[in-house]
C-alpha cells in the first residue's frame, strides 16, 4: 500500500536541516499534511589504527542532555565528496589526519574546540560493551561502529 504525495512546502530551513509539510494521502483516502525533517548529507569517519583501536570523542549533546562516545562526523559541504568531508571532520574534530593507505599519518591539535570533551583511541574489543551500556547513542556512530564490528567478525 503506497501513500501518494500531492505537494510539499518548506516551513523552516537552515544549513543543517529543512522542515517541510508534505501533503500526503493514505491508501484509505485520508489526506493531511505530514511533518518531514530532511537532513543534509553526513559523513562519519570510523578511523582504526594498527592496534585495532577506533578514534572516538566523548561529548555532550545538549538536546538529550547526555554524554556519550561518538565517531567524528559532519556535513558534506557543496562540491565535497563524502570521503573529503570525513577526512576534514576527523582533522577538525580530533586533530588527527587520516591517510589514504595507513589509518593515520600524523596528529595535531584539534582546530574545533567545541566538539568534544576528550578524544581517545578505544580498543574495538570494548565497543560492543560500550554500545550495550548505552555509552554510544548517536545513530551515525552506531552505524559506523556496527559495520566495523561486523567486518572484524567475518575476517
Amino acid at each position: 500500500m503506497e501513500w501518494k504525495t500531492h505537494g510539499e512546502r518548506q516551513v523552516y530551513t537552515n544549513k543543517w536541516v529543512n522542515l517541510c509539510l508534505v501533503d500526503v494521502q493514505q491508501p484509505d483516502g485520508r489526506r493531511w499534511e505530514y511533518h518531514v525533517v530532511r537532513l543534509r548529507h553526513l559523513a562519519v569517519a570510523a578511523v582504526v589504527n594498527d592496534r585495532q583501536e577506533v578514534l572516538m570523542m566523548w561529548r555532550h549533546r545538549f538536546i538529550t542532555d547526555s554524554w556519550a562516545w561518538e565517531l567524528p562526523m559532519g556535513l558534506v559541504e557543496d562540491g565535497e565528496t563524502p570521503e573529503e568531508a570525513a577526512a576534514r571532520e576527523v582533522l577538525e574534530e580530533t586533530g588527527w589526519r587520516p591517510g589514504p593507505i595507513k589509518p593515520l599519518i600524523y596528529a595535531g591539535p584539534p582546530t574545533e574546540k567545541n566538539e568534544s570533551d576528550r578524544i581517545e583511541w578505544i580498543p574495538l574489543s570494548e565497543v560492543r560493551g560500550m554500545i550495550d551500556r548505552r555509552e554510544v547513542v548517536s545513530s551515525g556512530s552506531l552505524v559506523g561502529l556496527l559495520y566495523l564490528l561486523m567486518d572484524e567478525a567475518i575476517r
